[in-house]
């Protein structure tokens, strides 16, 4: 086992049937993702809060803010393709996180100041710092893993569950601070986690041995295949192999098309904020009314030429490559095609259902609703920090005698973590009278994650085990059927009225149902469907649909005033209704055409 031979004493530190380096993953993801959702909640209620008052914000509107949030969210995905290039090739996935950490904290540190400047150079610090961080960190996990491959689905389980623990009690804390002492100390204790999270994660190195170095310049290689014919192996197999392994190198042509399209995107990506809120057109607008059209802006019809050309790309290269991998590799292309109505969707959780919570759920609270909350509140907050801390100690008792200074740093942070957490729940017990925050109700998505994986895991391990396409569409319907009652919620409402706090927990049970249904299949069959030495690239085009989702996602939610105004509340949420439950139905009348496609991947 080459891992254990590099480094002999790795898996003998172990906790919970783990080495004890998955739990400095942990706690490094643990801290990072407290730091970016303890931001995200925050963003778009400051942005969007009055100018005045007890805690003023930037007094920008839904849509403003909802432009901003779009470049955002969309960066944050188109990043990770260029940090882990320049991991693989360069600094080394250990360097990369290091980097990416810095650069982080560094950014919530200046977004700490109150001006619209350290706004957008904080913004885009985190951008360039969740390049280098997230695609590594599951870089160095692989890598740990690469001589146990057995072991490898419990340690992401793990991972994943320090992925949920830090964004609940991000949104939790971080939410609950800006509330009562203002925006800024929320931003302020992201930083102040994320930068203890990356020193602990730097003082672990010496359980970690060579995981994760500087790659060695003869690793850069390009790999020789082997195109033998191995022992034991059929005719089949081999001519499979040899298909699959066939080089399919980009051309001049090809180079040309990805930096015009690569362009096109970054301007498209950099295009509502300049637009809507600075009033930047990079291109003239053209005057159609000849042909009885409106007048349309000039960057409308860049993109239009820039998704036909990438488009032209896919196919040009797709018709290069034999049939069963040109096959699967369509339906991976289908797949990320539906993801980007997912996502639209599922992310006005950053925008448009904060806004919502805010602005028309009665929050209020007192006598015996208080009181419920209250002991609720208490109960999310002390059992998870309890499990939680005791894995700490776990870890501390593993690992003291190598990395003991590791382990004050993480002693010292969760010791901040309880001091937060007992402070904000004495506060509330002490009130007669209270309101819900409104970032408190995003918590419930990494909750309810939490309480149902493993069950819809086990339903996917039991007979009941459809088709890909078919969890596809479960999970855009039924992540639409939290949306519809929304729809239902707010029907006839009118300014001043709120509804019940009920329809938006509802909403975030059947939306994280439904993520649980299609967001860990996608990557599943993106590493199934996709010969290996393609997968860096197939990921890059997932990611790429994702980081679409989520544009589209901040814009549409920063139309909420003015649908709103418009039509109803209602017609907004049923817009993220309708859309998904057809696309749902699409992708699974399309089951039998995709199982056609995927030659037998199940």
């Amino acid at each position: 086992m080459a891992t254990e031979t590099a480094n002999p004493d790795f898996f003998k530190s172990n906790v919970l049937g783990h080495p004890a380096g998955l739990f400095v993953l942990f706690f490094t993801e643990m801290w990072e993702r407290f730091s970016f959702y303890g931001m995200r909640v925050l963003l778009v209620l400051f942005l969007t809060a009055a100018l005045t008052g007890n805690n003023p914000g930037m007094g920008w509107t839904a849509e403003h803010a909802g432009a901003l949030y779009s470049t955002y969210a969309m960066l944050l995905y188109i990043t990770p393709i260029f940090g882990g290039i320049i991991a693989d090739r360069f600094i080394g996935y250990r360097w990369a996180v290091v980097i990416g950490s810095l650069v982080m904290t560094m950014g919530h540190v200046i977004m700490f100041f109150d001006s619209e400047t350290a706004l957008y150079f904080g913004l885009l610090c985190l951008v360039i710092g969740t390049g280098f961080f997230k695609p590594n960190m599951t870089s160095i996990l692989s890598e740990m893993y690469k001589s146990f491959p057995e072991k490898k689905d419990g340690a992401y389980t793990i991972f994943y569950m320090g992925v949920n623990a830090g964004a609940f009690f991000g949104m939790m804390l971080c939410g609950y601070l800006a509330r009562e002492m203002g925006w800024h100390y929320g931003f302020g204790l992201a930083a102040v986690f994320m930068g203890l999270g990356t020193l602990q994660f730097w003082l672990a190195k010496p359980l970690f041995g060579t995981i994760g170095e500087v790659p060695k310049k003869e690793a850069n290689k390009t790999d020789v295949i082997d195109l033998n014919k191995k022992d034991g192996e059929s005719d089949d197999d081999y001519v499979e192999r040899v298909k699959d392994n066939k080089r399919n190198p980009f051309s001049t042509l090809d180079y040309v098309l990805i930096a015009f399209t690569t362009i096109v995107g970054l301007l498209f990506a950099f295009d509502a904020p300049l637009y809507v809120i600075g009033g930047i057109d990079f291109l003239p607008s053209f005057d159609l009314s000849s042909l009885g059209l409106d007048t349309v802006r000039g960057m409308y019809l860049l993109v239009i030429l820039g998704l036909i050309v990438f488009i032209g790309l896919i196919i040009s290269r797709l018709v290069r490559y034999e049939k069963v991998i040109r096959d699967r590799m369509i339906a991976v292309i289908i797949f990320a095609f539906f993801t980007i109505f997912f996502w639209m969707s599922f992310e006005q959780a950053a925008s448009s259902l904060v806004l919502f919570a805010r602005d028309s759920v009665d929050r209020s609270l007192e006598g015996t609703s208080l009181t419920v909350f209250n002991i609720v509140n208490t109960l999310l907050t002390i059992v998870p920090l309890l499990f939680i801390s005791w894995v700490l100690f776990l870890l501390a008792k593993q690992t003291w005698k190598k990395a003991a200074v590791t382990n004050i740093v993480l002693i010292i942070t969760f010791l901040g973590v309880w001091a937060v957490a007992i402070w904000m729940l004495n506060n509330e017990f002490s009130k007669s009278a209270s309101e819900i925050d409104p970032t408190w109700f995003s918590i419930l998505n990494s909750f309810f994650i939490i309480a149902f994986a493993s069950s819809v895991s086990k339903i996917w391990d039991s007979k009941f085990n459809p088709p890909a396409a078919v969890k596809y569409g479960m999970g855009l319907i039924i992540m639409a059927i939290g949306f519809g009652l929304l729809a239902y919620g707010s029907h006839g409402i009118t300014e001043g009225v709120k509804v019940s706090m009920i329809w938006l927990i509802l909403a975030y049970l059947f939306h994280t149902l439904g993520e649980l249904c299609l967001s860990p299949v996608g990557l599943s069959y993106v590493s199934k469907l996709v010969p290996a030495r393609m997968i860096a690239f197939m990921f890059g085009m997932w990611y790429l649909a994702i980081a679409i989702g989520n544009k589209l996602a901040a814009l549409l939610g920063g139309q909420i005033d003015n649908i709103t105004k418009e039509y109803s509340l209602s017609t907004f949420f049923l817009i993220f209704t309708i859309v998904p439950i057809v696309a749902g139905l699409i992708v699974m009348a399309l089951n039998p055409l995709l199982k056609k496609l995927m030659h037998g991947v199940k």
